[in-house]
């Protein structure tokens, strides 16, 4: 439909320009014709008044001869319309060309032309000229050339363009059929490839090459459908590690909720532990569902900052403090170190905690020996605060997509040390946010060093 469609444009349009050429071209000629015609008459008209003026006895001779062999037709006509003088085959009774007003202009002096249609229906170019003698008009001269032979010609001339006009419509048949073709070709495959992607056949590519702009059009959904395809994936197993993340704690609530119910313990004591088990995993649940409102608010746009002037060193300060238990726990070395002279940083003073606290808690997670050293570091523009661990690091291959949403690393790995794997990209959203910028590099097994960079107002 759309070949049909622009095969059809492209017809109309070349039709309307052969169209308006043809007659360009046929007004062009019958003006070059009758301009010609009219000026050979009046020529004519001009050597014979000249040759009645020179009182030559032979001149009428002459002019009957030129008559015979000729289209031509000569009258001379007095003012009281009487013919003295005719040669030709115009008929010598027909003498509807001469206009009283015409006949008045030439014993005036004047000189008149115009084209004259007799009743038979031929037309004439017709010329009128004074005959002098001295300073008085003694008659008219009237020259009649007949435009049989230039309409003849015209005629052909028409021919000719009407015949090319239909060769040409027939050649521009076949182009434009080559060329629809060729344009809604890749417009069609791009249709089908829509087709089949909006049917979830993610895998189709489309393979055109072009450079143009339907090139780019094809490359871009081409991007889309990888970009869906990665979303599918990473959805599905986002949904699963959901899944298996509440079913998780859920089976532990389930069970020891029906032991103390039921009185299956023996000793306060382990009644005690039971409620402590309950209350940590329903904690976990809520951190799972905390993490699963911040990133929906985020996909929404819904995130807004409560915009002050915050002591980023202070929040780096409050959040050693909170990590201190948790790293003691696992024998860990916690250090934090300053640099510059600091200064305030607008931005939303929870959310920048979230940040630091969200960075530190990765690292101490992903920690089980050694340190995480903490590095803040304020120089004329901005403040870089650096979070490097000695921990168990990201492999290389997964290092780009750490900051997408719903992506985990090695994901029994993540199961093992709690993570979601939507810190990071909660996280990499609140610092864009801030016009900030979070960078991640990391060796696999020698630890993850995260790079946040928040830049002063100017």
């Amino acid at each position: 439909m759309i070949g049909f469609k622009l095969g059809l444009v492209i017809m109309a349009v070349f039709l309307f320009l052969l169209l308006l050429l043809g007659v360009v071209i046929e007004r062009m000629f019958t003006g070059f014709y009758y301009q010609e015609m009219q000026q050979e008459t009046e020529d004519l008209a001009s050597h014979f008044t000249a040759m009645a003026q020179s009182g030559d006895t032979t001149s009428e001779l002459m002019m009957s001869s030129f008559a015979e062999f000729s289209n031509v037709s000569i009258f001379n006509i007095s003012l009281n319309n009487k013919v003295n003088f005719h040669s030709g085959v115009h008929d010598y009774a027909d003498r509807s060309f001469v206009r009283k007003e015409d006949l008045q202009a030439i014993y005036a002096g004047h000189s008149i032309n115009f084209l004259y249609t007799d009743p038979g229906g031929h037309r004439y170019f017709v010329a009128g000229q004074p005959i002098q003698r001295g300073q008085a008009v003694q008659s008219a001269l009237y020259v009649m050339s007949s435009t049989n032979s230039m309409e003849q010609s015209l005629s052909t001339v028409r021919s000719i363009l009407l015949l090319s006009g239909l060769g040409a419509v027939v050649i521009a048949l076949g182009i434009t059929w080559f060329i629809a073709r060729t344009l809604s070709r890749p417009l069609l495959q791009m249709q089908t490839a829509t087709r089949k992607i909006a049917a979830g056949d993610l895998e189709t590519r489309l393979t055109i090459r072009s450079r143009d702009e339907i090139g780019h059009l094809a490359g871009a959904i081409n991007d889309l459908a990888v970009d869906l395809q990665h979303y599918r994936d990473t959805r599905q197993e986002f949904l699963a590690n959901i899944s298996h993340e509440l079913r998780t704690p859920i089976t532990y609530l389930q069970g020891y909720a029906k032991v103390v119910r039921d009185g299956l313990y023996e000793t306060d004591d382990e009644k005690k532990l039971y409620l402590e088990i309950i209350n940590q995993e329903a904690h976990r649940i809520q951190h799972l569902v905390d993490d699963l409102f911040e990133l929906a608010k985020m996909e929404e746009g819904k995130i807004t900052l409560n915009r002050e002037n915050v002591d980023l060193r202070q929040v780096v300060d409050q959040s050693v403090r909170r990590m201190e238990l948790t790293v003691k726990d696992k024998g860990l070395n916690l250090t934090a170190a300053y640099e510059g002279r600091a200064y305030l940083l607008p931005g939303d003073r929870k959310r920048m905690e979230q940040i630091v606290m969200n960075l530190l808690e990765n690292a101490v997670r992903y920690t089980d020996e050694g340190a995480v050293h903490i590095r803040l570091q304020y120089t004329g523009h901005s403040a870089v605060l650096v979070i490097q661990d000695t921990g168990i690091g990201i492999p290389e291959a997964e290092l780009p997509h750490v900051l997408e949403r719903f992506y985990r690393v090695e994901k029994s790995r993540s199961r093992q040390y709690g993570g979601t794997g939507l810190g990071l990209s909660i996280v990499n959203k609140l610092v864009e946010l801030h016009g900030g910028t979070l960078s991640i590099t990391s060796k696999l097994g020698e630890g993850t060093r995260c790079e946040v960079t928040f830049y002063r107002e100017k």
